[in-house]
């Protein structure tokens, strides 16, 4: 009877060492207990003084019953509300194969192309989709979302316009509200005037510098503006187009009338609408702009061999490298989402996009006709999907009678909108039909259906239809059955090196587990069906969800409360300083605006701060990595009268938990400035100290990051800000949801909560770790750091350490003195995909150097097989050292080592093709092989090719 209250604990399951491993640690670092390493490592000083107040420890089976009961209070309602959201079908082959399959989910960012080369194919694919339907020549990887993407396309405009006295951008009235919420928020930093006037050639002034445009417009109208853009053109003036892509398959694309820019949501290609996200935006421009476009855009290259290879491309515009510099601080994309769309597409192919494309049209159009007959006045001329009914006194009758019918529509004063999705059905408009006729006191039966459904209407104007062909390519026409389908993604998916094949050390980027436990219910159809603005009685699950788990990371943090709106770190980044900046001008403080940064910060903070419109002034690290405290005292002194705040890391990105932390920030305070932490390192920091108790006022949290949503292959994420409680009153509001005070900013992302679906992989792991098992979480990630420094400190420098001679949860291997004998640090990257592993985070903080973080999910034997890799390639470093291999002619310069040249009947070269392929025992049993050599960086951004070309052409060229 002894084991009757026995119940598996997910911690068990989530962190990787076992007791044994734990121990054999513990010995080879020389100590005792795990206590006496945290003990040393982080300072006293900073130490939580309790533990933290969560629920005790749900298993998985019990955390599933009691989210499903969350789960259950969300009523899914037919949405018809439209305003940007829509239905769609995502087909089982992409859910199954794509959407639950961790191959996909688990990936990192591409920067590592080589073990990349799948998702960079789908997110070509993605970019050819995006040029195909706009009519563009150039598209990026995706957004964060449509409303960010249109502030992007507003700033890239303003950035490259000729005239610079010009300082107005020209919004039509007709656009999506948290569009415009958020444009407002990011023209605030520059003084760029929102002016929302009516779209006609006498607003066409001087000062204005671009134009943006919805098309169809917010309220489905869709109208002919090639005439204005030909007389915004001829004034030097750039035009900016909000679309729908689905509407595209049908409507004259934006491009082929003179758009400059066109931004929009792929949600409609198999996305879930998930209460707001995650969803890529689409960002699509012209080709003379191909240096300005924001976000990541994947090329088309060659490899070592000669042969076809992808890479992301100007990757020199990227935040680390240009910081304060740079045109945009978006970091994280919506890649898995931008994937999925992408494979919707090839699944479809353009006839089968064309078909639900004009079986939505044409259900618009049927339950058009249908209203009329029955008496109502329907007011869009020209329409895609979008209807709108004038229903006077009768709007209260009405919405009530939809709602008994569980249908949610979109409700403006006496007028009725409805937008029809690929999941509305003919029965759904005959039950439309039916609620009208009731609250007009009339008989359904007036209505021929039959007729209407074999009628003939056209409502889109002849010069508004799409003649132009799309998706021509052979990707988009071959994968329409589900076995080639599926193969197809399988094909993919078998390129890429993912958490599936061994661990990611990424310094500051934490892929650690994302358990499936935490991934199920973002699949059930209660959490991925919500419109974002559908009635708050019918999101009650959400809303439980999202203040519990506002409870938590309040408890964690520090802090008096949260903000989930904000849908990537960069973008918490970015709302935590436009917070900060509210509160000093509602102290009268708008002078306030210079933000200090430490030379080691992570290069979106100084984007961050140079979008939110401050003057970054860099503040000195020592020789330890450490911030430079007097030079620190000296600038904060110097600039008090106009100090708005310091954004620090912590641990720093170094790796070291910093002694003076608490001095830091009473020394900003003291000075009148604010404290904003970066949470990037929270991972060290969880159960041991907190962003609020060390002193800061805000803090964003990565959560896929520490709180394991997944990266995705670059996206989705959540950065969510934490606040002290006098900043509270300022945090993001929204538009259409009200979910902050009169103080409140207004909205950073186009959603209430953002990608609020993914808010459930968070909350299962605080509900299945609890606190002690958080604790320990961050106490072994702290140990797999400081086991691997310890493992390779004696073949490579380790350029930082703490007090006592150890790392936070990372650490930095000095690579720089390699060069002297002609090996780069970017060979040891490639080097290490021959041992199976993905590359540490290369030349950051430090150029030369390569950044582990091990997280707290890898086992010990999973530690000793990366650090057995990386010791064997600093023998074959040594090698070339010692003048045994060739400086040129070796096996790290030619690394990776693909099947193709490793079989090849022509072998060349100084060491064995059993060197090349298996330098190390374990390979042999579990070898991923690199799908490309090496890529030329240099090629591919000289001959810049963003979509998918023809291979044959290709090989030609």
């Amino acid at each position: 009877m002894s084991n009757v209250n026995y119940q598996e604990k997910f911690e068990n399951r989530h962190i990787g060492p076992n007791a044994d491993g734990t121990e054999d640690m513990l010995t080879y670092l020389g100590l005792n207990s795990l206590d006496e390493l945290i003990d040393q490592t982080v300072p006293e000083q900073i130490r939580l003084k309790k533990s933290l107040r969560l629920p005790k420890a749900l298993s998985e089976t019990a955390y599933l019953q009691k989210i499903k009961e969350v789960a259950d209070k969300n009523k899914v309602y037919k949405s018809f509300i439209g305003q940007g959201y829509n239905n769609a079908i995502l087909p089982g082959v992409i859910q199954r194969n794509v959407f639950e399959n961790p191959g996909w989910y688990t990936q990192y960012t591409p920067y590592q192309a080589e073990i990349a080369q799948g998702r960079l194919q789908a997110l070509l694919n993605f970019q050819t989709v995006v040029s195909d339907f706009t009519g563009l020549e150039i598209a990026n990887a995706s957004l964060l979302d449509e409303a960010t993407a249109a502030a992007e396309g507003m700033f890239m405009l303003y950035s490259a316009r000729k005239n610079k006295d010009a300082q107005v951008f020209l919004v039509t009235p007709n656009v999506y509200p948290q569009t415009l919420d958020v444009l407002r928020t990011r023209a605030l930093s520059f003084g760029i005037e929102i002016r929302v006037a009516d779209i006609n050639e006498g607003n066409l002034s001087d000062d204005v510098f671009a134009v943006f445009i919805q098309y169809p417009a917010a309220d489905g109208t869709v109208s002919d503006y090639k005439t204005f853009a030909d007389a915004a053109h001829a004034q030097g003036i750039t035009i900016c187009v909000a679309t729908d892509l689905l509407s595209l398959a049908l409507l004259t694309p934006p491009g082929e009338w003179g758009a400059d820019v066109v931004v929009g949501n792929s949600q409609r290609f198999g996305v879930p609408m998930g209460f707001g996200g995650p969803h890529a935006a689409f960002f699509a421009t012209k080709d003379a702009f191909k240096r300005n476009i924001p976000g990541r855009i994947i090329g088309v290259t060659v490899d070592a061999n000669g042969d076809y290879a992808l890479r992301m491309a100007l990757q020199t515009r990227e935040q680390h490298i240009r910081r304060d510099k740079a045109s945009s601080n978006i970091c994280t994309a919506q890649a898995l989402l931008a994937i999925m769309a992408s494979f919707y597409a090839v699944y479809h192919g353009p006839k089968g996009i064309r078909k639900i494309a004009s079986r939505v049209h044409d259900l618009t159009v049927v339950l058009d006709q249908a209203l009329q007959t029955l008496g109502y006045k329907q007011l869009n001329k020209a329409y895609f999907d979008t209807l709108r009914i004038e229903v006077g006194a009768q709007v209260g009758t009405l919405k009530g009678e939809a709602l008994d019918h569980d249908f949610n529509f979109f409700y403006e004063n006496d007028v009725v909108g409805i937008s029809v999705d690929e999941t509305t059905t003919f029965e759904d408009i005959q039950t439309i039909a039916k609620i009208f006729a009731k609250v007009q006191g009339v008989s359904v039966t007036e209505v021929d259906f039959d007729e209407l459904a074999n009628g003939q209407l056209e409502v889109i104007p002849s010069d508004l239809q799409r003649t132009s062909d799309y998706l021509t390519h052979p990707v988009f026409n071959t994968h329409h059955s589900e076995t080639e389908m599926l193969r197809y993604i399988k094909s993919l998916e078998s390129k890429d090196l993912s958490l599936c094949h061994s661990m990611i050390p990424l310094g500051s980027c934490t892929m650690k587990l994302n358990a499936t436990s935490e991934m199920v219910p973002v699949t059930w159809a209660n959490f991925g069906s919500l419109h974002p603005f559908a009635p708050a009685d019918q999101t009650l699950g959400y809303m439980h969800l999202i203040h519990e788990l506002n409870d938590w990371l309040s408890e964690i943090t520090g802090f008096a409360k949260m903000s989930f709106q904000p849908n990537s770190g960069a973008q918490g980044e970015y709302a935590g300083l436009m917070v900060i900046r509210a509160y000093h001008e509602s102290r009268g403080d708008s002078n306030r605006n210079i933000c200090l940064i430490p030379a080691s910060a992570h290069g979106t903070n100084p984007a961050s701060a140079s979008m939110a419109g401050l003057k970054v002034v860099v503040v000195k690290c020592d020789e330890r990595g450490n911030i430079d405290v007097e030079d620190l005292r000296a600038k904060a002194t110097e600039h008090a009268e106009n100090l708005n705040s310091l954004m620090v890391t912590y641990p720093s990105t170094h790796g070291v938990f910093e002694e003076p932390i608490i001095e830091i920030c009473q020394i900003v305070h003291e000075h009148g400035g604010q404290v904003y932490m970066d949470g990037a390192n929270m991972n060290a920091q969880v159960g041991l100290t907190s962003p609020g108790f060390i002193g800061a006022d805000v803090c964003h949290l990565n959560l896929h990051k520490t709180f394991c949503i997944p990266h995705g292959g670059g996206g989705p994420g959540m950065g969510p800000i934490g606040v002290a409680e006098h900043l509270v009153p300022f945090l993001p509001n929204h538009e259409v949801v009200e979910i902050s005070g009169e103080q409140g900013i207004s909205a950073v992302s186009a959603a209430p909560f953002g990608s609020a679906s993914i808010l459930v992989i968070s909350h299962a792991y605080i509900a299945m770790m609890g606190a002690d098992g958080l604790t320990n979480a961050t106490k072994l990630a702290i140990l797999n750091a400081n086991y691997i420094k310890a493992r390779l400190e004696q073949h490579y420098p380790v350029l930082y350490a703490g007090a006592n001679g150890h790392c936070a949860h990372e650490m930095i291997l000095d690579c720089r003195s390699f060069k002297n004998f002609g090996i780069e640090v970017s060979d040891i990257a490639k080097r290490l995909m021959d041992y199976g592993f993905h590359a540490p985070t290369v030349s950051f903080p430090v150029a030369g150097t390569l950044m582990v973080e091990p997280t707290e999910s890898e086992s010990k034997p999973e530690l000793d097989r990366f650090c057995d890799a990386l010791v064997a390639i600093r023998q074959e470093i040594a090698a070339v050292e010692n003048g045994e291999a060739d400086a040129k002619d070796n096996v790290l310069k030619h690394a990776p080592h693909t099947a193709e040249v490793v079989t090849s009947d022509d072998w060349n070269r100084p060491y064995s093709r059993q060197t090349a392929a298996y330098p190390i025992a374990y390979l042999k049993a579990n070898k991923f092989w690199p799908s490309v050599g090496r890529v030329n960086d240099s090629q591919g951004d000289r001959q810049l090719i963003c979509s998918c070309p023809p291979i044959e052409e290709y090989a030609e060229a």
